[in-house]
């Protein structure tokens, strides 16, 4: 056995070792670093049983308290189905029999089911070189039947209108291009207005009634002309000034990949002929502004007591 004064010795000694085999084994490190690295890797393969040997019984003790508050949470979990289960249930039936109300309607009032448009679907291209600051060009691929005036709408709500067409692409005006006017009809107050791109983000809205202004917050849809129906979704108002309403879009316009465009032909719909009217020529239609200046009307014939012969 060592002395009381060996152990007081190696007692203050160790300390200073161990400071000195740090030092060595860290500039050993930086001369021999490969070597030091090898034999570090050694080491914690032959540690790695050890760490799993370690960390095993705290990953079963989790496995088990999981299941335990599983089980415990079971009875309520079955309840909570049940109560959905029979809710939905009860809508299936609501469901089943406004359907069945909806047909024996419709069959009473002979309603004619609207017809369902042809679209095709394409990517967005970069629409460097076209004419407007808004458009975009997608690529339809060949044989397609996309016409000037079809109606563009991404995921979410209307982008805009066909304005030229292609072997392979077509461009799409956008609905915030300072030349796009669609007509628009207000959700809540009931009004017609005129949404009117300013090339921004929120198109703007024109030509409203003064006794319906908009509600902000209200939703926004297509009014119907031409080929573009009604009550397609638009966006919804907002004022970003006080009396300038905007539309903050539901399309997202900044980030555009797949759109399809929409086939819903041409509006032929006409009014009876009124006693007295004077039939004349039906004015040209240009599928993106409307009805063509008055300097196209034809001359009509001379009224009696307005200067006739």
């Amino acid at each position: 056995m060592l002395s009381i004064h060996a152990r007081q010795v190696l007692a203050k000694a160790i300390l200073p070792l161990l400071i000195l085999l740090a030092v060595g084994l860290v500039l050993l490190g930086l001369v021999r670093r490969p070597a030091v690295d090898g034999v570090r890797l050694m080491a914690t393969d032959f540690m790695a049983p050890a760490y799993h040997g370690l960390v095993w019984p705290q990953e079963r003790a989790m496995v088990w308290l999981t299941d335990l508050r599983g089980a415990t949470d079971l009875a309520k979990e079955n309840s909570r189905l049940r109560d959905e289960n029979r809710a939905l249930r009860h809508w299936y039936d609501v469901a089943v029999a406004l359907a069945a109300e909806n047909g024996r309607l419709k069959n009473s009032l002979h309603w004619i089911p609207q017809t369902v448009p042809q679209y095709v679907t394409g990517r967005v291209t970069r629409d460097d070189g076209g004419p407007y600051s808004r458009a975009v060009l997608l690529d339809v691929g060949s044989g397609h039947q996309v016409r000037i005036g079809d109606v563009a709408l991404d995921a979410a709500g209307l982008l805009g209108r066909v304005t030229e067409v292609g072997p392979h692409t077509v461009r799409v005006l956008m609905i915030n291009d300072d030349a796009s006017r669609i007509p628009v009809t207000l959700a809540s107050s009931h009004g017609d207005a005129i949404m009117a791109g300013d090339d921004t983000a929120a198109p703007r809205l024109i030509f409203y009634p003064q006794d319906h202004h908009p509600v902000e917050g209200e939703r926004v849809e297509t009014r119907g002309q031409s080929t573009m129906p009604a009550g397609l979704p638009v966006g919804t108002v907002h004022y970003s000034a006080p009396n300038r309403p905007v539309v903050v879009p539901d399309a997202d316009l900044d980030r555009l990949d797949i759109v399809r465009v929409f086939d819903y032909g041409d509006d032929d719909s006409q009014a009876p002929d009124a006693p007295g009217r004077v039939r004349v020529k039906k004015l040209p239609q240009n599928p993106l502004t409307g009805p063509l200046p008055f300097s196209w009307l034809p001359n009509l014939p001379d009224m009696p007591g307005r200067g006739g012969q």
